[in-house]
């Protein structure tokens, strides 16, 4: 598969990388419902396997869980693949999640993440989401800095950042990566973010750029309606009227691309993310062996002109949706 360099660091990753928010399994406040954890290290492994050299996680994934599937997954494995971590979502004993960036709070989450992973170094270490105090956001971002050159860390970056926010970092150290929502559902990034990535030297590994399952082509409105009551689609704008019909309809757009191309819809919808400039790579989550087979032929994927012009005139505006993708 090839790779990128991303951002400012050394590492030439993968055009795609395997998510492993779902695999944190059920039961916690950003679920996707109940998961098999054999099934999960299946998946990891079989992407290993196809040639994905990064991993991405998160502490909160499944509240610790996540990171212990990844380690799992990992065992034994001669070629280790990147991992990424990410801090600022913190949990008490009744699993009430709350965002945190103060220094202390960073330090024990970044050493819990360390236990977990079963590493003495994390490759890339990012702030999950900013706070509503922006003192607070730099005193996270100072506190990643501090890590870094102590190296328990070996990069350091930022999920869910707007182009301002990045510029407040930029000046207080050197941001390696924005991981930002991006996908054909949600492209407010477009505007701002992905130009100040771009003439910055930050690199982006978008997530979500399936939508979170919208635009595999898997997804009817009997699954919808099915989710466990554990799964956060439930309650997402996107999975709902009247963006829901939309959503399907582009799918059926994407699908007939698919077809041309001799591709499935997903992979159609992760081509498009790679397509733009600033984007190094694409974080693509799966449940299942079989599932990352359905999408690894994105990575090497470009989409001719005629099937870009067929997904853009689907739009008739921007085609931007605003606000948060994911809660």
């Amino acid at each position: 598969m090839q790779t990128r360099r991303l951002g400012n660091s050394d590492m030439d990753i993968t055009r795609l990388g395997f998510g492993a928010w779902a695999i944190g399994g059920g039961g916690w406040q950003f679920a996707w419902g109940p998961q098999d954890d054999a099934q999960s290290i299946q998946a990891i492994r079989r992407a290993i396997e196809q040639g994905i050299g990064w991993i991405d996680t998160a502490a909160v994934y499944g509240l610790g869980h996540s990171e212990e599937l990844v380690a799992r997954a990992l065992e034994g494995v001669s070629q280790r693949p990147y991992v990424f971590t990410k801090c600022g979502m913190v949990w008490d004993a009744q699993g009430r999640i709350t965002r945190s960036l103060k220094a202390d709070s960073v330090r024990r989450e970044c050493e819990a993440s360390l236990r977990r992973l079963k590493v003495d170094t994390l490759d890339l270490y990012q702030i999950h989401w900013p706070v509503a105090s922006q003192a607070e956001c730099e005193e996270g971002w100072a506190t990643l800095a501090a890590l870094q050159r102590e190296g328990k860390v070996r990069w350091i970056g930022v999920s869910n950042f707007n182009a301002i926010q990045l510029k407040r970092l930029h000046e207080i150290a050197p941001v390696t990566s924005l991981q930002p929502p991006y996908s054909l559902i949600h492209r407010d990034i477009e505007q701002d973010t992905l130009p100040f990535c771009e003439r910055n030297g930050i690199g982006v590994i978008a997530y979500s750029p399936m939508a979170s399952g919208l635009l595999t082509g898997k997804m009817t409105r009997e699954r919808i309606a099915g989710f466990p009551q554990d799964d956060w689609r439930r309650g997402s704008a996107d999975f709902q009227e009247p963006q829901l019909s939309r959503n399907l309809a582009l799918v059926e757009v994407l699908r007939e691309i698919g077809r041309k191309q001799g591709c499935s819809p997903a992979e159609v919808a992760i081509a498009w993310v790679l397509k733009h400039s600033a984007v190094t790579g694409a974080i693509v989550g799966a449940r299942s062996a079989e599932q990352v087979d359905g999408f690894i032929s994105a990575g090497d994927l470009r989409l001719p002109p005629e099937a870009q012009r067929d997904i853009e005139s689907f739009f008739p505006g921007a085609g931007a949706s605003q606000g948060e993708a994911h809660p």
